[in-house]
């Protein structure tokens, strides 16, 4: 094999975009949906089954697996000096309940291809390259979202994370035994040269502006809450409006609050109630007891704080005015993330390379470089979806942006994993 110097990188070392996309393709018949999009939730056999096909495709791409304690799978395809710390790319590989084909799984598969193409190529790499897939980064089916990079990144504890419970009690570190990927490496303390993130926009802006390459210079905070306010349940139809303790109505008037004040910090600010369980559920029956969660989000910390105390003193004045009982629990928060310069500059010179149309763009979503960004040099490269639509099954991407943005991905690895120790 041979090995390249930055210099030497030129678009004739390119991926095989018709490879990745068919690989995407064949992982979205794992839990596929009658709308196009996929269900894996986050460690189910579904999962399962998706973990299997990419270990199966890595070690046929020469790749050594480990899996660690968070369920966390490596896939390293070894260098000249295998003792240097490696250049690392990944994503996750659950879904959404109604997810779509790229989010996600484009970023785990983007990295596998590149693996690929270095043997394509010939090419050896002075450091190993890796790919990675995150356990639970959506945090639909175990709360909190991109809670295994979080362990890795020493965020949250081993405990915390192993010990978070599903809808129906079931804990990660169960279901991580019962399908077979709790490992035994530790989960973080390694030492990473640079990583990378491919993915998805999420958003509409590339397509919009008609750019191909999304260089991320940052992410934006977030803010996590689960809420409950209760009541009194009552009979619907002998207790009189004045008398009632409707948690639900109360409920309503929380989800205005949250929706003020996303507007209230507009542009950047977005606020959400995305979730809502109403007890007992019964038609004739007064709601007594509402837990709902509240997603905010914003690029300046100062302004989550702010956004916060909206919400605190909102929920107060809510409760008192229905005499309800609340519980604000903040179950998730990371600050606004700014990404290393040095690895920004090499997905921009990349694209740049390839001739991609491409800007700088803050990330509006959390991904697992969010948290890996605290203990390594990290960047991100964004591609367009389809009207911006994500987390939906219609979810879509053209087979030339997620050639591009491999690409991108690629070279910017190829100029880290030669850098010398």
């Amino acid at each position: 094999m041979n090995a390249v110097s930055e210099a030497a990188l030129t678009t004739a070392i390119h991926v095989n975009g018709q490879r990745l996309w068919d690989s995407l393709m064949e992982m979205a018949k794992i839990g596929a949906t009658p709308k196009g999009g996929v269900c894996r939730l986050a460690l189910t056999d579904l999962d399962k089954a998706g973990r299997d096909l990419i270990v199966q495709w890595a070690k046929e791409a020469g790749c050594t697996v480990s899996v660690d304690q968070m369920g966390n799978v490596f896939m390293r395809r070894a260098g000249r000096n295998n003792d240097l710390p490696p250049v690392m790319t990944g994503s996750h590989a659950d879904s959404q309940p109604t997810g779509g084909r790229f989010d996600g799984i484009y970023g785990v598969l983007g990295g596998l291809e590149v693996i690929r193409s270095l043997n394509d190529h010939g090419i050896q790499t002075e450091r190993p390259v890796e790919t990675v897939i995150w356990t639970n980064e959506e945090g639909s089916r175990f709360a909190p979202a991109m809670v295994a990079s979080g362990v890795f990144a020493g965020v949250f504890t081993l405990d915390y994370g192993l010990s978070r419970k599903d809808i129906e009690g079931k804990t990660i570190g169960e279901e991580l035994k019962r399908i077979g990927y709790a490992g035994e490496l530790p989960c973080g303390g390694r030492k990473i040269h640079a990583a990378f993130e491919l993915h998805i926009e999420q958003g509409p802006i590339l397509e919009a502006e008609n750019k191909t390459i999304g260089v991320v210079t940052d992410a934006q905070g977030q803010r996590w809450y689960e809420v409950v306010l209760t009541g009194q349940e009552a009979h619907a139809g002998p207790t009189p409006m004045p008398r009632r303790r409707d948690a639900l109505l109360g409920a309503s008037r929380v989800v205005q609050l949250v929706n003020e004040i996303g507007l209230r910090h507009a542009p950047l600010a977005c606020a959400t109630v995305g979730m809502m369980q109403v007890h007992p559920n019964s038609r004739n029956v007064i709601p007594g007891r509402v837990f709902f969660t509240v997603d905010f989000r914003h690029p300046q910390d100062d302004v989550l704080a702010k956004m916060d105390a909206e919400l605190r003193e909102g929920i107060a004045k809510i409760a008192e005015q229905g005499k309800l009982e609340t519980q604000v629990e903040q179950i998730f928060y990371y600050a606004p993330v700014p990404f290393d310069k040095a690895c920004v500059n090499s997905v921009r010179a990349a694209a740049d390379r390839f001739g991609y149309s491409n800007r700088d763009i803050v990330s509006g979503a959390g991904h697992d470089a969010c948290y890996l960004a605290t203990v390594a040099p990290t960047s991100m490269v964004f591609v367009p979806c389809i009207d911006g639509i994500s987390h939906n099954e219609i979810e879509d991407a053209t087979i030339e942006w997620i050639e591009a943005g491999a690409n991108v991905l690629l070279h910017a690895m190829l100029e880290r994993a030669s850098e010398p120790g």
